[in-house]
């Protein structure tokens, strides 16, 4: 680099009286990365260039030449590039069960695990039912967590549990992967591929992973760190022989002492000196299992009139096995009690809250509460997280042992419930199921109180999982009617979270249910919706089909509201081509549908869609006559987000006639909208406009930064197909900067983005850009 030009660039910092950390908050450019600059080890980009003379209060111009002559000069040798920046790590998060309050004995054993922790990165520990596997791995886990500070995860292979197949290495990679905070949409669809991500997020992380109930080493194999230094935890009732790198810990019952300890322990002390004999006998009968002693001991807690001679008696009249004393024990519940036990036997997924278990149940949610504390008092049921229930194993064998063979009417309560929390999270964030035809036979007593949008949205992230789980069951039992409506509204968490390749299957399943059904219309919105999962999932053609084919139906069906809907996503499709003349013409159709004298989130979409394509055709003043109208009448219903469409295009006219701060205010509002509501897609489009808006008016460094802000949210939901008009300006400004390596870079990436998901008018524009550079595109 030239010496000349770091000589300068140091005068100018100097001129500026700021540290090299003042400047990198003031720049955005790392200190480390600055000092490279100033010494003159490497060359600047231009923009850093701009930025710290636009600090210092000085003009750069004089400084172009001589950072010309440094990017011309060959390089000097340098010491070893340092290796790339890795992002940073979450804090720490703790996914473990509560560690049981009565753990008692398996010191050994305990000791031993966390003395492999220190020269292994996998521990097996096997064992037969109901031993305490799990209970020492959540132990063991909960010790490790400070030397693990980047997290505690747990998720259940479902190895041995009644009624329910294994989980997938391909699911439980998923679950993992979320709890990393990995966004739904960047998880790759094929096992390997998870596997691989699933390894690279471990390398940068000191976690601790239980792997719990596994089924045999191939389902866990891939579920195994590689490089690094994070420690897997595995349970399963067969020995990991096949994984030789793994350290096994086996666990017999428990020796006859620590088996009296948790005895005593669980049933709140010895009854009188004279029971040691009967309390030897209980526990022979319990096979010194320790779940079998806990549920026997939680029964004498509870019956103050019993002495442990009379609980060993009751032990012995039954077969003796693990089984038949989880079986005694149900026979000490009340009716009530019972039933919901019963119930949550049936229910798929890990866990319920109260308020599914009132649903299930069809019993008022106090009650609902009631009973899921006895159950958990009796050992019965497990109190995984604050306020949510899960089952054990062992235990979910014997509630569906004593179920009733017909499950579909509490199941299709329990779909009700979820289908009704969706709309009322749809209805509190952003009303898109508004019209759609959705039938809940089964209305709950109780849903969430959400407390705001931001309260539906954290709902929606913890339930969502489950209620996956959920549709699958509905979809398995042909519940047609459930599937077709769950379907419908779960696009209100895949639109903000990511995952429309998953909702897109989702859908699939949802139009065989509702032609099943006959219902025409059902069949016309989930149509519809497809063509919204798969158009922006990169299959544009399909899409078009589904949005043409949903029009059909919704003329058929006469629903109006569909039809229009249907228009605006085929207007929408024709702007993507940049054939907006026509996408005017399908707009001013659906226009003549819309009911006259109210106003409605269609009014909005439509109007707004009409004086977009108007904006792109240079007609401005007509284009801000509709966007006008479009922000009025959200306004007057109440939607935010909508009220952003509107104000985008009051924006784009500004700047299209030359007022580049009347569209830098616009703008901003935009942004804080789409902030309120949480719509990150659209918060990293209405960045990019303030970008764009910046870049007029000559600031260049504060629009490169918005830019990367933008392209950032991008990457954190995973929906890099949306990026690419993110991308075109984003080079737009590097170019206007100076900087043509990261301008080819972003457009490049853009056409070939515009290439695949068929977005001809985005194409073109970047195509235009790179030719200019003299760059073929």
């Amino acid at each position: 680099m030239s010496d000349e030009l770091a000589e300068r660039l140091r005068q100018v910092r100097e001129a500026s009286g700021r540290s090299l950390r003042e400047l990198e908050r003031a720049i955005h450019v790392s200190s480390s990365s600055l000092s490279r600059y100033l010494s003159g080890k490497s060359v600047p980009p231009w923009p850093v260039v701009v930025g710290l003379c636009q600090v210092a209060g000085l003009d750069p111009r004089p400084l172009r030449p001589l950072w010309e002559r440094a990017k011309r000069a060959p390089a000097k040798p340098r010491e070893p590039a340092p290796p790339p920046a890795v992002p940073a790590v979450p804090a720490g998060r703790n996914d473990l069960p509560y560690d049981v309050s009565d753990f008692t004995g398996r010191a050994d054993e305990l000791a031993a695990l966390l003395e492999a922790a220190r020269t292994h990165r996998m521990v097996a520990i096997d064992g037969m039912a109901g031993v305490g596997k799990t209970a020492l791995a959540v132990r063991a886990a909960h010790r490790l967590a400070a030397d693990y500070p980047d997290g505690q995860h747990y998720v259940d292979l479902h190895g041995f549990t009644p009624g329910r197949e294994p989980v997938e290495p391909t699911e439980a990679l998923r679950v993992l992967l979320s709890a990393l905070g990995v966004a739904p949409a960047r998880i790759p669809e094929t096992m390997p591929e998870r596997a691989a991500l699933w390894r690279a997020e471990l390398a940068r992380r000191r976690a601790v992973i239980v792997l719990d109930n596994a089924v045999d080493a191939d389902q866990v194999r891939p579920l195994l760190p590689g490089a690094g230094t994070s420690i897997a935890v595995v349970t399963s009732r067969r020995r990991m022989v096949e994984l030789d790198t793994v350290r096994p810990i086996t666990l017999d019952v428990l020796p006859a002492a620590e088996a009296a300890e948790l005895f005593v322990t669980a049933s709140g002390g010895a009854r009188s000196p004279g029971d040691s004999e009967a309390a030897a006998e209980v526990l022979r009968l319990c096979g010194y299992l320790p779940l079998a002693i806990q549920v026997a001991a939680a029964r004498l807690r509870h019956r103050p009139a019993w002495t442990v001679a009379a609980l060993a008696e009751r032990l012995r009249s039954g077969d003796l096995d693990v089984s038949n004393v989880l079986a005694m024990s149900l026979r000490q519940l009340d009716a009530a009690q019972r039933r919901m036990f019963r119930l949550l036997g049936l229910v798929p997924g890990e866990g319920v809250d109260a308020l599914a278990a009132a649903a299930l149940a069809d019993i008022p949610l106090g009650n609902a509460r009631s009973l899921l504390e006895d159950l958990v008092d009796a050992h019965l049921l497990q109190e995984s997280a604050a306020g949510r229930y899960r089952m054990h194993d062992l235990l979910r064998q014997v509630a569906v042992a004593e179920a009733s063979p017909d499950r579909t009417p509490a199941i299709a309560r329990l779909l009700d419930y979820y289908l009704s929390g969706l709309l009322a999270a749809d209805a509190t964030m952003s009303h898109e199921a508004a019209g759609a035809p959705i039938t809940v036979a089964h209305p709950p007593a109780a849903l969430p109180a959400f407390g705001g949008h931001d309260g539906a949205l954290a709902w929606l992230d913890a339930e969502v999982p489950d209620i996956a789980m959920a549709f699958d069951l509905a979809v398995e039992l042909g519940l047609d009617t459930a599937t077709a409506g769950l379907a419908q509204v779960m696009g209100v968490y895949f639109s903000r979270r990511g995952g429309m390749e998953r909702w897109g299957h989702v859908l699939d399943a949802a139009i065989s249910a509702a032609q099943r059904l006959g219902d025409r219309r059902a069949t016309a919105w989930l149509t519809y919706r497809r063509g919204i999962a798969r158009q922006f999932s990169g299959r544009a053609v399909e899409a078009s089909a589904d949005y043409r084919a949903a029009r059909r139906l919704m003329a058929e069906a006469g629903d109006d509201v569909g039809e229009v809907m249907a228009l605006q996503r085929l207007a929408e499709r024709q702007m993507d081509d940049g054939s907006f003349a026509d996408a005017i013409d399908l707009l001013r159709q659906a226009a003549e549908l819309l009911p006259a004298g109210t106003f409605t989130q269609s009014h909005v979409v439509t109007h707004a869609r009409i004086g977009h394509a108007l904006a792109e055709l240079g007609r401005f003043a007509a284009a801000r006559e509709a966007a006008t109208e479009a922000v009025r009448i959200a306004r007057d219903v109440g939607d935010l987000h909508l009220e952003t469409m509107g104000l985008r295009v009051l924006g784009a006219a500004a700047l299209g006639e030359g007022d580049a701060a009347g569209a830098m205010e616009l703008f901003h509002t935009a942004l804080a909208s789409t902030r309120a509501t949480g719509h990150r897609i659209a918060e990293a489009l209405s960045l990019t406009d303030v970008a764009e808006a910046a870049r007029a008016q000559g600031r260049i460094v504060e629009a490169l930064d918005h830019h990367a802000q933008a392209l950032r949210i991008i990457d954190e939901t995973g929906e890099r197909l949306r990026a690419a008009p993110i991308l075109i300006p984003y080079g737009e400004t590097c170019l206007a900067a100076g900087d043509r390596g990261e301008a080819a870079r972003h457009l490049r990436q853009a056409f070939d983005l515009t290439a695949a998901l068929g977005l001809g008018h985005l194409q073109a524009r970047a195509r235009r850009v790179l030719n200019a550079m003299g760059l073929d595109g």
